[in-house]
């Protein structure tokens, strides 16, 4: 089965980036659509952004135009490249995997394989 570990997150002062990575074991990850969400305690999952099979993108509007989502076939890792960090963005940060995108993926309720996730805090 697919395994995913999470790496990158830190702490960073408001208006810097960072990159998170998602490193995916067993299978290549350019075979699967690839997401991250995020979840704060006593707080809903949000879908952050997907890219699929095709390389296709979504994002979702509270990250779009500051967040990047991209793969590297290479080292069987995709990136989270996250800019112009806000405090609001201070959460754990999960990557997950499924076979293919839904056209409504932000809930997370479709994806199998989860990673352990990785903590990203932003400073004001």
């Amino acid at each position: 089965q697919v395994q995913l570990v999470e790496s990158g997150g830190s702490s960073v002062q408001s208006g810097g980036s960072l990159r998170l990575s998602c490193a995916v074991s067993r299978y290549a990850y350019s075979t699967y659509c690839m997401a991250w969400f995020r979840q704060a305690p006593g707080k809903e999952r949000e879908g952050v952004a997907a890219i699929d099979s095709d390389g296709a993108t979504s994002y979702a509007e509270s990250v779009k135009g500051r967040f990047t989502i991209s793969g590297d076939n290479a080292k069987n890792t995709v990136y989270l490249q996250m800019n112009t960090l806000k405090p609001e963005d201070t959460v754990m940060y999960y990557c997950a995997a499924e076979r293919e995108c839904s056209g409504s993926w932000f809930d997370g309720a479709d994806f199998r394989y989860w990673g352990q996730g990785t903590q990203v805090t932003v400073s004001s």
